[in-house]
């Protein structure tokens, strides 16, 4: 059912009867979860960053008797940064549309409205959606710092920000064409996560998809290799765990992942960023000015990814996933055999 833009009024937000079900899902996995964990860090300009360190290679010394000492070393430090992005929005509701509480449109005729509150309702089912948009664009945000304000601050989504860590499914022929997820691929992903300082804790390494790659991941692991299944709360979300050569791994199911791809994530060096309005505080509701015999508000928020290094993390890409022979059983032959 299509939305409106503008103010709702009689016309264009009907009233009906019994029960409300809301068919859209409203769960946000990668928000929760980093946001359970962190509670989320403040931010005190629209810019913020992190730093990382590393430490050389071990070595085997050799020293000689009486040796002077040695040349001294030092690490450099890096940072990181990202920004955070302006989440705003407005609702506005009619007077009449807010008293005309009793007012049907569709076939019932004693029961009740279940929306006694038009504003209340809007709001909060636009609360849900900007949490659904933060969510998204923790996953696929694409970095934009721009110069001035023509443009938009857009916060770099976990994707992007994964570059050395990046095996893609296509194939290595003159005509690439896009592979089923292998066991191979699962796990040659996580080595470069783990050879780069990723999965350091079992709790929070988890494994990020969609629907279609959940399913290869439950055959390849679960039907075909019988690898241990469980379950555990991590950062208040729920979630199904495999034990694999790098530890037991969570998976993730994540609605706002392509459908194509399926990421490792050290979640706990994922965090939000939040800028907190004074006075105000985060993704916070605000009464409009009024112009005429409406109510208007606005919901406003910013907000950014902070993810470590990006080294930490490992994705695969263009994975096939037009699934139907991928998990099905082979046919068996006629009875009585035959070729």
């Amino acid at each position: 059912m299509p939305g409106i833009t503008g103010m709702g009024n009689t016309f264009n937000l009907p009233n009906y009867t019994g029960q409300l079900i809301t068919i859209t899902p409203a769960d946000t996995p990668l928000l929760s979860m980093a946001g359970g964990l962190t509670g989320g860090r403040p931010a005190t300009q629209k810019d913020f960053e992190w730093q990382t360190s590393d430490l050389r290679d071990p070595e085997i010394p050799a020293v000689l008797e009486g040796a002077n000492a040695p040349t001294a070393q030092a690490r450099v430090r890096a940072n990181i940064t990202n920004t955070v992005q302006i989440f705003h929005k407005k609702v506005e509701v009619s007077y009449t549309k807010q008293a005309a509480v009793g007012q049907r449109d569709g076939l019932g005729s004693t029961e009740t409205n279940p929306v006694g509150n038009e504003m209340n309702w809007q709001i909060l089912q636009e609360l849900k959606q900007l949490a659904r948009d933060v969510n998204y664009t923790f996953i696929n945000g694409v970095y934009a710092k721009p110069v001035n304000n023509d443009d938009a601050r857009k916060t770099r989504g976990i994707l992007q920000a994964i570059v050395s860590n990046h095996i893609s499914a296509l194939s290595d022929d003159q005509v690439p064409v896009a592979q089923y997820l292998s066991e191979a691929m699962v796990l040659d992903m996580m080595q470069l996560a783990w050879e780069n300082g990723g999965l350091k804790e079992s709790e929070t390494a988890t494994l990020i998809c969609n629907g279609s790659i959940k399913r290869q991941l439950t055959k390849i692991f679960v039907t075909d290799k019988d690898y241990e299944e469980s379950s555990r709360n991590v950062g208040g979300v729920n979630l199904q765990t495999i034990e694999t050569d790098f530890g037991k791994v969570n998976i993730m199911l994540d609605r706002a992942m392509p459908k194509d791809t399926l990421a490792v994530l050290s979640v706990d060096v994922i965090a939000p960023r939040i800028l907190y309005i004074p006075g105000k505080g985060f993704f916070f509701e605000e009464p409009l000015a009024k112009t005429g015999a409406s109510d208007a508000v606005q919901l406003y928020g910013e907000i950014g990814l902070e993810y470590g290094h990006e080294k930490q993390h490992a994705k695969i890409t263009d994975i096939k996933f037009d699934t139907v022979t991928a998990y099905s059983e082979p046919t068996p032959p006629p009875e009585g055999g035959g070729n």
